[in-house]
């Protein structure tokens, strides 16, 4: 299976950077240019941090379980591209926020 939304729900695992358990929280994400995408406003939140920890992922859409890399994305550009995409036509999606992209392996 193919995730064809762009902007979608799903469960996000990371690996607990001090537990080294498994992590799960569902989060809206999008789907740019081959890659995923999830957002927030700071990088304080624990699946933030592990994901930049320990970059390998799992992310579950509907019935399907994908594995990829995750990695922050520095182009302030593209964060504003997301937060577009993830927010279309509302106020928020012009906060400032950070993401991380996920490479599917």
């Amino acid at each position: 299976m193919k995730i064809n939304e762009e902007v979608f729900r799903a469960i996000l695992i990371t690996k607990g950077r001090k537990t080294k358990k498994n992590h799960s929280v569902m989060l809206r994400a999008v789907n740019y240019n081959g890659k995923i995408y999830f957002s927030r406003h700071k990088q304080d939140s624990d699946w933030f941090q592990n994901a930049l920890s320990n970059s390998k992922v799992i992310i579950e859409y509907k019935d399907s379980i994908f594995s990829g890399t995750a990695k922050l994305v520095l182009d302030k550009g593209l964060n504003r591209k997301i937060s577009e995409l993830k927010y279309t036509g509302e106020e928020r999606a012009k906060e400032k926020r950070v993401a991380i992209e996920i490479s599917l392996d």
